[in-house]
């Protein structure tokens, strides 16, 4: 029994392996990608606490590339997969996702003192497994506006 379970174990060691590599390469071509396009690389996998889920967890925000296109300054999160088939690579960044990246973009802004810049919120697509790799690019994604909370106005319904 215990041969099963270390197989198992194994195997699943070696798809996480292989997809942080997926990941990692899907990164590298976002990188370059970005930069052939005018953009100036500011920073790679920023990480840094953003508060505690709703079990006192500490929660964790990662940007995957911060850059400047022209003055605005860009957070974008990659998405790579092998293929499209079952979604699109942007079909994950979810609402919480979306959050997790706000939660950590206003940190950097304070820590760098850069609250004044003009911001945005991009996602690069990759798909690795054409006979090239696809790499797309979608600017402004989404806008902290939607997060924002609502003023109660006193009435009820």
């Amino acid at each position: 029994m215990s041969e099963i379970l270390s197989v198992l174990k194994q195997d699943k060691r070696q798809r996480l392996h292989a997809t942080s590599e997926i990941g990692e390469r899907g990164e590298r071509l976002a990188a370059r990608f970005l930069e052939t396009n005018g953009y100036r690389l500011v920073l790679s996998n920023f990480k840094v606490p953003i508060g505690r889920n709703s079990r006192g967890v500490s929660v964790t925000g990662e940007i995957d590339i911060i850059a400047l296109d022209g003055e605005t300054l860009c957070f974008v999160e990659v998405k790579t997969r092998t293929s499209s088939e079952f979604a699109d690579p942007i079909a994950n960044v979810n609402k919480r996702k979306q959050r997790q990246i706000i939660r950590a973009a206003r940190i950097y802004k304070r820590v760098f003192g850069v609250t004044d810049v003009p911001h945005r919120f991009d996602v690069v697509s990759v798909i690795v497994e054409h006979p090239s790799p696809l790499v797309e690019l979608t600017k402004d994604f989404w806008s902290e506006a939607s997060f924002r909370k609502r003023a109660w106005s006193g009435d009820i319904y």
